[in-house]
């Protein structure tokens, strides 16, 4: 899936026909999001397909924070209404890379740094560096973090 501005409008299109109250709210949210930053520069930009999935990642987490600290707080109600704004968020996102061809991009960044003379837990930023390029938004942050943690150690 190619995700642009205009896909995401799409869908709110379609979730404000079948009045769906859930999802043309989160996709309203999502849009300003995406709007407010294209417009947040010097110049108005058009955002990739990667940045727009990099802003629904971000999202995701700020939902996923807070529905912790509702459920934390006594407050199911509004714990729950993340979740389903997590559920919904979570169509935008890539499906995400097993683990068997995780862990070979890890063991081949790890070797590059070694090569480097990059060893050891000193090592985790130009291998977290080397992923980030290789791997791009197919892997949440916090997954490729501890892999390259146990790799490391």
């Amino acid at each position: 899936m190619n995700l642009s501005k205009q896909s995401l409008r799409d869908d709110l299109t379609a979730a404000m026909k079948s009045r769906d109250v859930a999802v043309t709210a989160t996709l309203r949210m999502l849009l300003t999001t995406v709007g407010t930053t294209e417009v947040a520069g010097d110049e108005p930009v058009v955002l990739s397909h990667e940045q727009i999935v990099a802003i629904v990642r971000s999202e995701v987490k700020k939902r996923m924070d807070a529905a912790v600290l509702f459920a934390q707080g006594g407050r199911p109600e509004l714990a729950a209404k993340e979740r389903s704004e997590i559920e919904v968020l979570s169509r935008y996102l890539p499906a995400a890379m097993p683990d068997a061809q995780l862990a070979e991009h890890v063991n081949a960044a790890v070797a590059l740094a070694a090569a480097d003379g990059h060893t050891g837990p000193k090592a985790m930023g130009v291998v977290m560096k080397l992923l980030k390029e290789a791997v791009g938004g197919a892997v949440d942050g916090g997954r490729l973090s501890a892999a390259v943690k146990a790799a490391l150690n």
